[in-house]
This record gives structure tokens, C-alpha cells and sequence, in this order.
């Protein structure tokens, strides 16, 4: 499975017909409009959550536009007893899961939303750059050596390969054959940082051979690319009596047509020229004239589709604004036991509530 060529693997041309020589995944109905409406629903709900933070109805959010395939694809490849490991913008993944009113909470600031996340098989949501992928490695391992079937998909920027995390954690996948799927997003920029900045290694998927493991460069705005490599990668993964490595490390090319967070101003260091260009290879219609071509997909089922993503990105707002959450509940996520400091903690900002009421921006000397 080893491929570092500097082209990534392709099925779809960027305008959405099989490329020459290439052979699209034989999958059902289901699973390939399933995939087009996960894409769909995560744009929209992309759009809607900058829309919420620019009314400050919630907090800094990291958009995912150009980077459905990715997250959404990789996740239908899966079981659903595999784990995956969030970074944070890899909003597809927990769409494909089943998006709840809890995790637009998380963005609200309540924690609660990463506690459902793991009834999902989703670890939480992860703000530091590769802290993430020892735990996903450590969780495979921890299967592997329980006897179960279990894979892990762990997700993760290109900036987070210049990340001590990064190397020890290929290590350790390699050394111990863990079944982990270390899945690179590569978009093109670590926040302001250019990849091409990142390492002086040709590709990403390179830095494989340094572990032992085998990798694959793919499209990742190609939705049926990254569906085909990552059923690889995971059968491999779980397949405990191959010759072959379990490990495999994936470096999907890919693009952010956005800004890096709601914090980001992405005009200060690349061009629309560039932006625009990424856009000819827009995941979505893409999928759309493949579907489109094989008589899956027609304008009555696009706007019935457009309809129900609006009406059910419509309730899951409404709904997560009228949950009512207690502030002090962001104590309780921190560690399995309560240490002594943030008990004091929790212990004063409720002095404060019986004191001033919630909202009461009082400092109390």
C-alpha cells in the first residue's frame, strides 16, 4: 500500500468523472448518497456555526469548508465499534456519528458536548497540536492487546508532524504493530505556516518509512479516494494474522477555503488566486456529477436534501441555545477525580452565582 509518489491518489477528476485508468469503489446506494448528504450537511452546518460566532452565540469555531471528504468519507469506511480521534475540524466525522444538540454545546463553551462525543466512539475534541495521536495509538494498543477487533482513525494537521507527539507515537505504532490509522490533513497551512515549511521531506506520507509502516498519499477532496485507502488501511489494521504492518499513516491532500479559526485572517498571508484554484477541486460537486451521471442523483433530490439539512441544522440550534447548562459543570470534565484546587474552584464561581446571579459579570474582591 505504500505509496510517497508527490501525486496522490485520484478517482475522481476535479471535475467529477472517473479519472483514466482508474476504478470508482463498488459501493451501494446508500452508502454513496450517504456520503454526498454528510458532505452537504457539513457545509451548511460550516456555514451556520461562523454565522453563530460572528452573532457571539458561540465561540471560536474552526471551519472545515474544502475538508467534508475527508472527514466524512474516512468515517463511512469504518465500523462502527472503531474509534476515532478528533483534532477539531473534523466536524464530517461526527456528522456520519450523528450530530447532537450537545456538540454545538462544546462550542458554546459546555463541556458536556465532549462527553457524548465518546458514546459516538469519538475521543474528545482536541485544541493542542498532536496531543492526540499518543492517546489514539495508546487506545489501539490497548485493544489489540485485548483481543478485540477494534481500529483507530486518528486525525490530525500536517503542522502536528513537526510535533515530538507525531514521531513518538509512529514509533510506537510501528514498534508494536498497533491497529491505528493515522489519518495527516493536510490543508496546506498550519494556521499561517505553509506546509512546504513544515519539514524538507518530499510528502507527508514519507515520513512513514523512518516507522516501519506503510502509507498512501490521497486526494483529499476526492470522496471516493479517501473511502478506498482508509477501508484499506482499517481491514489491514484489523487483520492481526497479515504479514503486513497494522499501522498505516494516510496524507490526505486537501485545501481550507476558509480561515484557520473564526480568530483567523487568512487574507494576511495567502491570495483569493490560490483560494480560488482549490475551489475547482470542491469535494461536493465533485460527488454531485458523479452521482449525477449514474442517475442517483437529480435537482428534485438536491432541493429535497438542501430542505431537510436546513430544517434539522434549524432544531439542532434551537436546541442546543435552550439547553440549560450550569456554568460550574466545566469542573467536571477535567479529571476522573476532582483535585483540591479546582474543587475550590467550582466552590467559588458558585459562591458567586448565590451572590450575584448567573451573567452577573462581577469580580468579587
Amino acid at each position: 500500500m505504500s505509496d510517497t509518489a508527490d501525486e496522490p491518489y485520484r478517482v475522481l477528476s476535479e471535475t467529477g468523472e472517473v479519472c483514466e485508468g482508474a476504478t470508482a469503489p463498488d459501493l451501494d446506494r446508500e452508502t454513496l448518497l450517504g456520503i454526498y448528504v454528510g458532505m452537504r450537511y457539513a457545509r451548511r452546518f460550516d456555514e451556520r456555526a461562523i454565522s453563530l460566532q460572528r452573532q457571539g452565540r458561540i465561540g471560536t469555531y474552526p471551519s472545515l469548508a474544502g475538508q467534508e471528504a475527508s472527514g466524512v468519507a474516512s468515517t463511512y469506511a469504518l465500523a462502527d465499534s472503531d474509534w476515532i480521534q478528533y483534532q477539531y475540524r473534523e466536524h464530517g466525522a461526527a456528522i456520519v456519528r450523528g450530530l447532537t444538540p450537545e456538540y454545538l454545546r462544546y462550542w458554546m463553551g459546555d463541556e458536556v458536548g465532549n462527553a457524548v462525543l465518546a458514546e459516538d466512539r469519538i475521543l474528545p475534541i482536541n485544541i493542542t497540536i498532536g496531543g492526540q495521536i499518543p492517546h489514539a495509538v495508546g487506545l489501539a494498543w490497548a485493544s489489540a492487546l485485548d483481543g478485540g477487533e477494534e481500529c483507530v482513525v486518528c486525525h490530525f494537521g500536517e503542522g502536528a508532524t513537526s510535533e515530538g507527539d507525531f514521531h513518538e507515537a509512529a514509533n510506537f505504532a510501528g514498534v508494536f504493530d498497533v491497529p491505528v490509522v493515522l489519518f495527516c490533513n493536510n490543508n496546506g497551512w498550519a494556521i499561517s505556516h505553509p506546509a512546504e515549511e513544515q519539514t524538507a521531506s518530499e510528502t507527508f506520507a514519507g515520513k512513514a518509512v523512518a516507522y516501519g509502516i506503510p502509507s498512501v498519499r490521497v486526494d483529499g477532496m476526492d470522496p471516493l479516494a479517501v473511502y478506498e485507502v482508509t477501508e484499506r488501511a482499517v481491514e489491514r489494521a484489523r487483520d492481526g494474522e497479515s504479514e503486513e504492518p497494522r499501522p498505516t499513516l494516510i496524507e490526505a491532500v486537501q485545501y481550507r477555503f476558509g480561515a484557520h479559526t473564526t480568530a483567523d485572517d487568512p487574507t494576511n498571508y495567502r491570495t483569493e488566486e490560490e483560494v480560488e484554484r482549490w475551489k475547482e477541486w470542491d469535494p461536493i460537486p465533485r460527488m454531485e456529477r458523479f452521482l449525477r451521471d449514474r442517475g442517483l442523483l437529480d435537482d428534485g433530490a438536491i432541493d429535497s436534501i438542501e430542505e431537510r439539512i436546513e430544517d434539522e441544522i434549524a432544531e439542532l440550534i434551537d436546541e442546543a441555545e435552550a439547553m440549560d447548562v450550569a456554568p460550574d459543570t466545566m469542573f467536571e470534565y477535567v479529571f476522573a477525580e476532582q483535585t483540591p484546587r479546582i474543587a475550590e474552584g467550582q466552590a467559588y464561581l458558585q459562591g458567586l452565582r448565590e451572590r450575584h446571579g448567573d451573567g452577573a459579570l462581577v469580580r468579587d474582591e
